[in-house]
């Protein structure tokens, strides 16, 4: 891992590109949340990555134990003042968390392609943070977005994986697919009992907020790129897995 990184600035947004658009609060949040409701299981949640807290708050209704671990201070005080006292912050790295028990959820969202060595993290899901019979809720940027494979063509990227330098600026190391993030989460030991794609996305983010402050774009229209995405989820602006406790790891048994 390297230690020089600066988890705060690279929440800043660049000269060309938000760390965080409107699509992603307003469209993308909320349809997360529908694509996990169906699995929640009841008990705690733990939420690796909760940045400012917008989306954390969104799961207050549904659990009164909730814990977040955010490496960025500056973050956390900004969730902090949204949030007050309903959630536990940790700050810290999550290679160097320790928290004090196992988690009936777990959710980690546009987190993983972060991360120096994603698989670790996933390991230590598995083997030590998620319960015996507890959900691991799993969400990345898909590579293979029709957004993406449109810039692809159009000569601004050079290829569906690739990590554009705003990404880089805000710390992507991967960008994933269905099949390369079902690698990692069974290479982890996790057991993959969900598969699925959130809302189908020809359009950057920079351009749905544009039309998001328009008529044009109706709840019908965003219901319909929800649906149509659960039909074609390798065509979704995310990729979402639903995991299980699998095999645990040597060191823990229990």
């Amino acid at each position: 891992m390297n230690s020089k990184r600066d988890y705060n600035f690279e929440t800043n947004d660049t000269s060309d590109h938000k760390y965080a658009y409107s699509f992603d609060f307003d469209v993308m949040h909320p349809f997360m949340l529908k694509s996990f409701e169906p699995f929640f299981k009841g008990g705690s949640l733990l939420e690796l990555g909760s940045f400012k807290g917008d989306f954390t708050k969104r799961f207050l209704p549904y659990f009164n134990d909730v814990t977040c671990v955010e490496a960025s201070d500056a973050a956390i005080e900004e969730a902090k003042i949204k949030l007050g006292e309903k959630v536990h912050f940790v700050n810290t790295l999550f290679e160097k968390a320790t928290l004090p028990k196992r988690y009936d959820n777990i959710v980690l969202t546009h987190v993983l392609e972060h991360l120096d060595n994603p698989v670790s993290l996933l390991k230590r899901v598995n083997d030590e943070w998620l319960s015996e019979h507890g959900r691991f809720f799993l969400v990345c940027p898909n590579a293979n977005a029709p957004s993406r494979q449109i810039a692809v063509k159009m000569g601004l990227i050079s290829h569906n994986s690739a990590i554009t330098p705003a990404e880089a600026e805000h710390g992507h190391r991967c960008t994933y697919t269905l099949d390369t993030l079902e690698r990692d989460a069974v290479a982890a030991g996790l057991k993959v009992v969900h598969r699925s794609g959130i809302f189908f996305k020809a359009l950057a983010n920079f351009q749905w907020d544009r039309l998001l402050q328009t008529d044009i774009i109706t709840q019908e229209y965003l219901e319909g790129c929800y649906k149509l995405g659960q039909q074609y989820p390798d065509l979704c602006s995310s990729i979402f897995l639903m995991c299980e406790r699998g095999s645990v790891h040597q060191g823990d048994r229990s």
